[in-house]
């Protein structure tokens, strides 16, 4: 764990995307829903999204990623924006540091890109961490919400269409939790993105969550909303 502590930009690799865009939006839409709750980001990269929750008044902020310079950035950031007291930021993988913890709200823009490990310029190799149909994290961070919750919380998090909302609602059900779509946008997906891609998921999805214009490609990214389904159960 980091406390927050001395100033610096997040480096290159870690600036927020379209994906942090559109989470940092919908929170932003329903503020009350983040005032007084205690928060945790999963993934948090350069800490802007536990910036936001800050000035929306999160009570206490704690944030994990795998990066060490994820966690320096993050911290500084915070600090430099006067919420040290609150935020804590561990480096570790997916649910390790919080064991036995549960939040308010969980946040997450994790990788989630169909594709094989692979170097990309000017990115952590984490970036591509996807695996090849783009659940690898997603998967366990989806098994591990139910233990992390607090009853009547919430989580809050990017979901790329071509991973498959159906598959991620199953996973949930099992555990006493439903999703929902908040809010859905197009991204472009570069040329060379779209050539790491899995031609599997390529072949699947084209059409129908991918959509190409001549030598333009999008694709359907939700951000979703997870809860505790309307029995209300909390899965052990």
């Amino acid at each position: 764990m980091t406390d927050c502590g001395e100033s610096l930009l997040a480096p290159s690799a870690l600036r927020p995307s379209e994906y942090t865009a559109a989470l940092v939006h919908a929170l932003h839409l329903e503020p009350e829903r983040v005032r007084g709750a205690n928060v945790l980001e999963m993934g948090s990269g350069s800490g802007v999204v536990l910036a936001v929750l800050a000035g929306l008044g999160a009570a206490s902020l704690c944030g994990i990623d795998v990066e060490d310079d994820a966690v320096l950035a993050g911290s500084l950031l915070l600090r430099d924006l006067g919420h040290e007291a609150r935020c804590q930021i561990h480096k570790g993988d997916m649910w390790q540091p919080v064991k036995g913890r549960r939040f308010d709200l969980i946040a997450a823009n994790l990788p989630h890109f169909a594709m094989e490990d692979h170097e990309v310029p000017g990115r952590h190799t984490t970036w591509s961490a996807g695996g090849p149909n783009g659940r690898r994290l997603l998967d366990p961070f989806l098994r591990g919400l139910h233990g992390h919750l607090e009853d009547g919380g919430r989580a809050i998090l990017t979901h790329n269409g071509f991973v498959g909302l159906e598959a991620s609602r199953t996973i949930l059900a099992g555990f006493g939790l439903s999703l929902h779509v908040t809010k859905s946008v197009f991204v472009p997906i570069g040329p060379e993105k779209l050539g790491l891609m899995s031609p599997a998921v390529l072949a699947a999805e084209e059409g129908t969550s991918i959509h190409r214009y001549g030598p333009y490609a999008f694709a359907d990214m939700h951000v979703v909303e997870v809860t505790a389904d309307a029995r209300g159960t909390r899965a052990c």
